[in-house]
């Protein structure tokens, strides 16, 4: 089976392989998926975008043996992404899932333009079936449909209170809030991933007063740091329920899909490049040059 990753005009096949059979269904559950696309920070060679779901790694493939074109879902990051050359060193197992199936040089130029452009423009994508593909319909949730709700609309667009955190010009803004920020929604991101692996092995009710506590700790930094108030506002919904009668496993797996978007919304604004290249001139003793 195939299914179409489009970007700037262009598609290009992927090739599903595997037995990876849990992640692959989530996906096509959530399939057609727009996108937004990343720059990598570590890794390197590769693109990618947050998906909406969460799954425990399948096959435990380690990251530097995934072949370039390789399509994979990185749990913990919760990426889907296409990588195009050997990746950088780190340490993390992902769920193989497919392959590209077209020449690796579109992916490659693309994720050159995405370097250079994240910060200034977002650049967007789509994941489609292929001919003949199947989705399945999502199953019903027992979250409070307001909660849904305010799920569906952080997926669909930015909110507003994290596209003006550009625009102020007072003292270090905009780069202190956006960086504070970023950093807050993906330390939270990590943290939920954590105590989602320890269902089973730790108390309940003490996992779920860890994820409250750390939904409380974010939520309050974006408001009262970051001034910020829709987005911190679906946190404390999140914190308010974390302590009540729903599977911890459903809470948590929203808790994650939101803070991960947070973070993914907030690191679009950062022009990853532009800074690294300032970084290493200021280290460099180069100044402005």
């Amino acid at each position: 089976m195939h299914i179409h990753f489009s970007a700037e005009g262009q598609t290009w096949p992927i090739k599903l392989t595997g037995n990876a059979e849990r992640t692959r269904k989530a996906m096509l559950r959530a399939l057609p998926m727009n996108l937004q696309l990343h720059t990598p920070k570590i890794a390197g060679s590769h693109i990618y975008w947050h998906a909406p779901f969460v799954e425990d790694v399948e096959g435990a493939t380690h990251v530097l043996d995934a072949p370039a074109g390789a399509f994979l879902y990185w749990p913990v990051r919760q990426f889907l992404e296409i990588t195009f050359a050997p990746l950088q060193a780190e340490t993390a197992h992902v769920t193989l899932l497919g392959v590209l199936d077209a020449p690796i040089e579109g992916i490659t130029a693309l994720a050159a333009t995405v370097k250079r452009d994240q910060g200034r423009r977002i650049i967007t994508g789509r994941l489609t079936a292929g001919e003949g593909g199947m989705t399945a319909s999502p199953s019903a949730s027992p979250l409070p449909a307001e909660m849904i709700s305010a799920r569906q609309r952080l997926w669909a667009d930015m909110p507003a209170d994290i596209a003006q955190v550009t625009r102020s010009r007072a003292i270090m803004h905009p780069a202190g809030p956006v960086f504070a920020a970023e950093g807050e929604a993906r330390v939270l991101h990590e943290f939920l991933w954590w105590t989602r692996a320890e269902i089973g092995k730790r108390d309940e009710p003490a996992l779920r007063q860890a994820a409250a506590l750390a939904l409380n700790k974010t939520a309050t930094r974006l408001r009262d740091f970051c001034h910020m108030n829709e987005t911190p506002a679906l946190l404390f919904a999140l914190e308010s329920i974390m302590d009540g009668p729903l599977p911890f496993r459903v809470l948590i797996d929203e808790a994650i899909i939101v803070a991960g978007r947070i973070g993914a919304w907030l690191d679009l604004l950062i022009p990853w490049n532009d800074i690294n290249t300032a970084f290493r001139n200021a280290l460099d003793g180069r100044g402005d040059t």
